[in-house]
């Protein structure tokens, strides 16, 4: 699989995006922002960055950046991991975003239609993943699980944060360890493109998987390194 390159976001105009987020963070529910806020040291900063960009994956990754030598040194490590699971994982998009990694599956590949119950393909690729997470330790991840606009806005929301759940359960039981993962479902509040078309839905209904340096490892990197 092609690993996207292409999409580099590094955190330029953070003032004002801090303030456009906070205003954008009292629009979501207190589930939304309790799961967000969870998933690591960044992820604070991240989720204000993902209301504003519209990515809470992205803002992740982006609010748990080191910067300067040390974070060039993260990057590095991140292409080899992002080259690898492109190569592992079937029928999911794997992007390298700043100093860290995005990986977008369709719920189709994962689950069936209004279901949270894994498919046998699922469990296979998130077995590539856990394998990816003992060779490259040192990351945490938030799972982010989204819907299509069809149907009651509270169903999706909830649908959508039982399936990012059951991705983490089942990474948790193939042994990941529990800390290092954080979930939150966002139902239909993050569309990638349109829901006015079925393939406009069927790209919506995902879930993502934000890869970026724990906090214990952005410490020790800056600490070896330095960082902005």
């Amino acid at each position: 699989m092609q690993v996207n390159f292409s999409s580099r976001v590094l955190p330029v105009g953070l003032t004002a995006l801090l303030l456009i987020g906070t205003q954008g963070c009292a629009s979501m529910s207190r589930t939304e922002t309790g799961a967000v806020t969870g998933a690591g040291a960044g992820a604070v900063l991240g989720g204000l960055i993902g209301a504003a960009s519209g990515s809470t994956a992205k803002g992740a990754i982006i609010g748990a950046a080191v910067g300067g030598a040390g974070g060039a040194v993260v990057g590095r490590r991140m292409d080899r991991q992002a080259e690898e699971l492109g190569a592992e994982l079937d029928n999911a998009e794997v992007e390298r975003v700043g100093e860290g990694i995005q990986i977008t599956f369709e719920s189709g590949i994962l689950f069936d239609f209004d279901s949270d119950r894994l498919r046998p393909e699922a469990m296979a690729n998130l077995q590539s993943l856990k394998e990816s997470l003992e060779e490259y330790d040192g990351t945490a991840l938030l799972v982010v699980g989204h819907t299509d606009d069809v149907g009651a806005e509270s169903y999706n929301l909830a649908l959508s944060e039982r399936r990012a759940r059951a991705a983490t359960e089942y990474l948790v039981s193939v042994g990941v360890a529990q800390d290092r993962l954080d979930v939150v479902g966002l139902g239909e509040i993050e569309p990638v493109t349109t829901n006015e078309t079925e393939m406009g839905r069927q790209e919506n209904r995902r879930v993502e998987v934000a890869i970026f340096a724990s906090e214990e490892y952005r410490a020790e990197i800056k600490r070896r390194y330095g960082g902005g």
